[in-house]
């Protein structure tokens, strides 16, 4: 039978998808079977990939507009990388957002007599806020989809940059930061979703790092640019949001031309009922899981609540930019840390992380006791590199063979942890704070996280292997990354 190679089409080798088709006395050749463009003994279609940086080919028989799904598959792999690429942005430019408001605490106690007991009511508004969104609305991307949830979440964070351009009242500082906490709150599940449902498969453990540490990595940006402009910028108290809600308007618009990840399904409405799930096979995951999450974050809420008074009162300097890099140096670590973590078992990354962790702990007490800045920084660092390699470790457990629709319930359970261990404490914390004094509140932060640090070493444990073919596994781990309807070997 005979037949014509009319097209050949694949990846370049450097990594750009290219396609010929042969016109007039042109040829395309065949290199299995020394098939051209003339008449052959069979039709070839040739689908032609990139192996190791090499040109490979593999011959298929049939009518040539077999090549048409590879072309197609090179046009989702472009807009999914988009889509990757937006969600990464979108949420960093969230919690830059919510990060932003760290290093203007302290101007807020000095021109308009606000109190730690007062700031810390605003981190207890902020993640009672974020809980109330991941307890009602964590399972609505999976019904309206990826893109529009995460416009809502970004749309609500600039409502709250908005309120606070205009703070000197407790009450709107408060407001403003429960508008962000909606906001944090609802991305926290859209976006981290999106962004494991977009990732590229390789590196395996990209989904894992970008979906749990970008969170820390935009709280960090956001402080240390909120403290640069505030110490440097005109209009300290005004600048840093209205250029949060330039980035967030920016990003809103990327996510718009990004492809959608998640087929919109009815049951939006009922989906707003509150319900905490994990699936059955990683739920003996969840004690230690919970006992990394709420230690971690409860320093993340104490750098928020007490550091901006610590580092005035007890280090002796009140430089905006110098908080806002002291709160960086516990954020911006972590999202380093975690790739550390891949190298490991989740069980034994998790004990690690937290060994180390509490190691950064017993340092940050003894700087604070001797008031010596350098070793509170360094400390500082420490604590946040270890809580990154705690913190992806125990998410890549929870995430064990999860599939599309698994992924937000379990994002909120894993965000609905980390904002109780920020609340709860801060809360107790604030009201303590016209008793005891901060080194004594930093103590108490300190022995949280030698408790939960002791249970994590004694009872971490591994996800099962899963038996049901429905997990793709790395090779020398027990955890997967995705599901694998979504990746590739």
């Amino acid at each position: 039978m005979a037949g014509r190679v009319r097209a050949i089409a694949g990846w370049s080798a450097d990594g750009k998808f290219v396609s010929f088709r042969p016109s007039g006395d042109q040829v395309a050749r065949c290199p299995r079977c020394a098939a051209t463009s003339g008449h052959v003994d069979v039709r070839c279609a040739i689908r032609t990939f990139r192996d190791s940086g090499r040109l490979r080919t593999t011959e298929r028989h049939g009518p040539m507009h077999d090549v048409t799904p590879a072309l197609n598959q090179a046009r989702r792999g472009r807009t999914t990388r988009l889509a990757f690429i937006s969600a990464v942005v979108s949420l960093v430019a969230a919690f830059a957002a919510v990060g932003s408001t760290i290093p203007l605490f302290n101007i807020y106690r000095a021109e308009d007599g606000f109190t730690n007991a007062g700031i810390s009511l605003t981190v207890v508004a902020y993640s009672a806020a974020t809980l109330i969104t991941l307890l009602t609305m964590g399972r609505l991307s999976n019904h309206l989809g990826r893109r529009p949830t995460s416009i809502a979440s970004l749309g609500l964070l600039v409502l709250g940059c908005l309120l606070l351009l205009n703070v000197h009242d407790i009450g709107i500082l408060i407001a403003g930061r429960l508008l962000m906490g909606l906001g944090a709150g609802l991305a926290s599940s859209s976006l981290t979703s999106y962004i494991v449902d977009a990732a590229p498969a390789r590196p395996a453990w990209l989904a894992t790092v970008a979906s749990s540490q970008t969170v820390m990595l935009g709280l960090a940006v956001g402080a240390v640019a909120s403290g640069a402009l505030v110490q440097f910028g005109p209009w300290p108290r005004e600048l840093v949001y209205l250029v949060a809600v330039g980035f967030l308007l920016l990003s809103a618009a990327l996510v718009a031309v990004s492809p959608e990840t998640a087929t919109p399904s009815p049951g939006a409405w009922s989906s707003l009922r509150p319900q905490v799930r994990v699936p059955a096979r990683v739920r003996r995951l969840l004690p230690v899981a919970a006992a990394v999450f709420l230690a971690t974050w409860a320093t993340g809420a104490f750098y928020q609540a007490f550091v901006p008074a610590l580092v005035e009162d007890q280090l002796h300097t009140r430089s905006p930019l110098v908080l806002g890099l002291v709160f960086a140096a516990y954020m911006g670590p972590s999202a380093l840390g975690a790739p550390l973590g891949g190298r490991f078992t989740s069980a034994a990354a998790q004990r690690l992380g937290m060994i180390v962790y509490l190691a950064g702990w017993a340092g940050i007490i003894t700087a604070i006791a001797t008031g010596t800045l350098v070793l509170f920084i360094a400390a500082t660092i420490v604590a946040g590199a270890s809580q990154g390699i705690a913190i992806s470790a125990a998410t890549r457990g929870l995430l064990h063979g999860s599939t599309l629709a698994d992924r937000a319930p379990i994002f909120s359970v894993i965000y609905l942890l980390c904002y109780s261990g920020a609340a709860v404490p801060a809360l107790v914390s604030g009201r303590l704070s016209t008793t005891f004094s901060l080194p004594q509140i930093a103590l108490g932060y300190g022995v949280l996280a030698l408790v939960a640090t002791v249970f994590t070493v004694i009872a971490a444990r591994n996800p099962h292997p899963d038996t049901s073919g429905n997990s793709q596994h790395g090779s020398n781990h027990d955890e997967p990354h995705r599901h694998p309807d979504l990746t590739r070997p």
